[in-house]
């Protein structure tokens, strides 16, 4: 069982930045892949970007050069470095994991709202 738990997230202006993290627990679990997805009202999730044990990492085309995925191995946490928000990034932000033994388990956070606005 793997637990989950996000923080950074809050208000920001157009243009702005912010940085969100999640630690995964047991900081021992060998986590496959670690990745973020957003939701906004009346949509169904969508996946920011995500990032393997072996560093690679992938984007949607939408923030492809904005935002930064980075994962730390050893304590386990997953960040997500957001620069040059627009209000179109809006959403509630879901930190997720994908745990491969025998079985493919996934797990999500519990979700950081973020909003882009002046």
């Amino acid at each position: 069982q793997v637990q989950l738990v996000e923080s950074g997230g809050g208000l920001v202006q157009p243009g702005g930045s912010l940085r969100l993290s999640c630690a995964a627990s047991p900081s021992g679990s060998s986590i496959n892949v670690l990745g973020w997805y957003r939701q906004t009202p009346g949509n169904q999730r969508e996946k920011v970007g995500s990032v393997s044990m072996g560093g690679h990492t992938t984007y949607h085309d939408s923030v492809k050069g904005r935002f930064t995925i980075s994962r730390d191995n050893v304590q386990n946490i997953v960040s997500l470095e957001m620069n040059s928000l627009r209000p179109e990034d809006t959403a509630v932000y879901y930190c997720h994991a994908i745990v491969t033994s025998g079985f493919v388990y996934e797990y999500w956070g519990q979700g950081t709202q973020v909003t882009v606005s002046s």
